[in-house]
């Protein structure tokens, strides 16, 4: 896999995955939705393997839509719905690396088995007068999970609408994840609320967009419901007929928000869910390494910086992410950092032909490059990206605006390619 092709990963891992998930069945493609639990173990594993690249901005972090955002979408200003399910920790229970045991109701639930009619049909008696068109989706029996997707058309233009139902820990991080707003920062929308609701579920609802630069106006609408059980209700909608390449029919998806949520909360899911079965225990993640906590390398970061930049605004993850956003007088630089250890068996894909090896072994390599075809006009990235010998792997972006999802607002970022080395390169990130 070449250094091109890790960064692709890195981006399909995070901001071209999480607005799409739910709509691929729309797309010419004929894309399918992805059940959260499978595409959650992919997303693990390319990020384990690719090493989270910072250059991806994987920052638009809309969690209920089968994949969480994977690298600073959920940063300081993020909004966190806590103590999801009122009872004692599953996890706690174990130790680190344990395997989760068998969910409580089984591969298959105590419910009958329904088929994908039968999906699609409780997602079109819950909609209001109109037609309906291009049905289809899964039954609970399929090992993607259960969904069901259509094209509704209330006589003010066609919507493509989405469901799936899932299961997920509700003590896990998958729930926790799933459970904030974005970070503006990196992907604007009109409003994201969480509530409790009376019977301890948890529900997300967001007004956003399907592309975070705005250079097509598809609204993405989305509801994520999770019972204290860990049951989930994923829906998304747009205001067209597909999530993509399809033109604007109306002004707003055609359910409003009041209604998408109606949709999610309903009791007509919960056969569903009882074909499906409660999710097994995750397993307790290990704690990451001391010093790699968001706050702690947006310190160490901040040190680094040199003297004519201050910092504007900052974010980041708990496992070895963090940005920040600095200014030189001349316009908003974004600054992100993935600090990782153990990842020594990247260093064939990424640090090969081009890579500088220095006197202590450690193999360096820089980019630049356009920010990516998903970001504003005229981004620029430029990355140092660095692996010790032990497998200690820091690497540093910077780009000329404060947001990849905005257009450039300056020529090129505020950092040099030698500062960034030299950041990426600093003994601080070793210490803790």
């Amino acid at each position: 896999m070449s250094a091109a092709d890790d960064g692709r990963e890195g981006f399909e891992d995070g901001l071209g995955v999480a607005l799409r998930r739910t709509g691929e069945g729309f797309t010419a493609e004929g894309g399918q939705l992805v059940d959260v639990g499978v595409q959650r173990g992919r997303r693990r594993l390319r990020r384990r393997r690719a090493g989270a690249v910072t250059g991806s901005v994987a920052a638009l972090a809309i969690v209920g839509l089968g994949a969480s955002y994977a690298a600073g979408a959920f940063g300081s200003d993020a909004k966190t719905l806590s103590g999801v399910a009122a009872k004692p920790s599953a996890s706690q229970s174990k130790t680190p690396g344990e395997k989760g045991k068998p969910g409580k109701k089984g591969a298959h639930g105590t419910g009958p088995q329904l088929s994908k009619e039968k999906v699609i049909a409780v997602l079109e008696g819950l909609l209001p007068k109109g037609t309906v068109s291009e049905a289809d989706g899964r039954g609970t029996a399929d090992q993607l999970g259960p969904s069901a997707r259509l094209v509704f058309d209330d006589g003010h233009g066609k919507s493509a609408i989405g469901v799936s139902v899932g299961a997920v820990d509700p003590d896990g991080s998958d729930a926790s994840d799933r459970l904030q707003c974005p970070d503006k920062r990196f992907i604007p929308y009109d409003s994201c609320t969480m509530d409790r609701q009376p019977d301890g579920s948890a529900l997300l609802l967001m007004r956003g967009y399907e592309y975070p630069d705005k250079r097509v106006e598809t609204k993405l609408w989305h509801a994520f419901l999770m019972t204290p059980e860990g049951y989930t209700v994923d829906a998304s909608e747009w205001n067209a007929a597909a999530e993509k390449d399809a033109p604007i029919s109306r002004p707003e998806p055609a359910l409003s928000i009041a209604q998408l949520k109606t949709l999610v909360t309903s009791d007509k899911w919960r056969p569903v869910m009882e074909a499906i079965g409660e999710a097994a225990p995750e397993p307790l993640a290990q704690p990451p390494a001391q010093g790699t906590d968001a706050e702690s390398i947006q310190k160490k970061l901040t040190a680094l910086l040199p003297g004519r930049v201050h910092v504007t605004a900052k974010g980041g993850q708990d496992a070895g992410y963090a940005y920040l956003v600095v200014d030189d007088g001349k316009g908003e630089t974004l600054v992100q950092i993935n600090v990782q250890s153990g990842m020594g068996d990247v260093r064939k894909d990424l640090f090969g032909h081009g890579a500088q090896k220095l006197p202590d072994g450690t193999l360096v390599v820089t980019r630049q490059g356009p920010g990516d075809d998903k970001g504003g006009a005229g981004i620029v990235m430029w990355t140092a990206d660095t692996l010790r010998e032990d497998g200690f792997r820091v690497v540093v972006s910077a780009f000329n605006s404060g947001s990849q999802s905005t257009d450039a607002t300056r020529s090129q970022p505020a950092l040099t390619m030698d500062e960034l080395k030299k950041i990426a390169l600093s003994q601080t990130w070793q210490q803790g």
